[in-house]
């Protein structure tokens, strides 16, 4: 089973790069994001591997990051997500988006990729949002990690980020902007509290 590749890029295509190891070229599939980490042709590369065996073919599957390749085996556990949904996913959205897409409960953000419709993302929501934590990501706030693996509630987090998108803002931007409220306002902070302090985190996030 090959986990890793490390040799030079021989050549690349719309969803694939050929990667010379040894003198022995390696057909790989993958994301546009990956694709476009990779250095010119002739150049040294590194891929981390999903590989796939069938009966009439043996597959390789390669990603610039080792979370990236974690995030492809955990949507392909998804019913109606096959191999080239999961790039499709990673090719629209890195690893921190989709954690914070699926912790947020961001259909729109996840709909995005091409080949997922409301339907597949309401799907991805429910049956990742509690696996969400397994997966390596760049850091985040202490809040904002925890609430990756803790998606929110019924309760005062969830009616500020409710009332926050009733003003306009993406729930994307209303979940981040009331964690960040939350972690400042400390454990047991009411909704209109988490609300004014939410629209301030958005003011500052605008004045970057």
């Amino acid at each position: 089973m090959i986990a890793k590749l490390k040799g030079l890029v021989d050549a690349v295509g719309e969803d694939w790069a050929v990667i010379d190891v040894g003198g022995v070229g390696y057909l790989v599939f993958c994301s546009a994001k990956t694709l476009a980490r990779l250095p010119r042709a002739g150049e040294a590369a590194q891929l981390f591997i999903e590989t796939h065996v069938r009966e009439d073919h043996i597959h390789l599957f390669g990603f610039s990051l080792p979370a990236e390749r974690d995030w492809f085996r955990l949507l392909l556990t998804v019913q109606g997500v096959g191999n080239k949904v999961a790039l499709a996913m990673l090719s629209a959205l890195g690893p921190e988006d989709l954690s914070r897409a699926i912790s947020a409960g961001d259909k729109a953000m996840l709909s995005r990729a091409q080949g997922v419709g409301p339907k597949l993302a309401a799907r991805l929501i429910t049956e990742l949002k509690d696996k969400v934590a397994q997966i390596a990501l760049t850091p985040f706030t202490a809040g904002q990690a925890a609430a990756a693996g803790a998606p929110i509630e019924a309760g005062p987090l969830e009616d500020a980020i409710s009332a926050l998108v009733n003003l306009g803002y993406r729930r994307i931007e209303a979940h981040a902007a009331v964690l960040r409220a939350a972690e400042a306002l400390g454990e047991g902070a009411a909704a209109n509290a988490l609300i004014r302090n939410g629209l301030k985190e958005l003011g500052k996030e605008m004045a970057r």
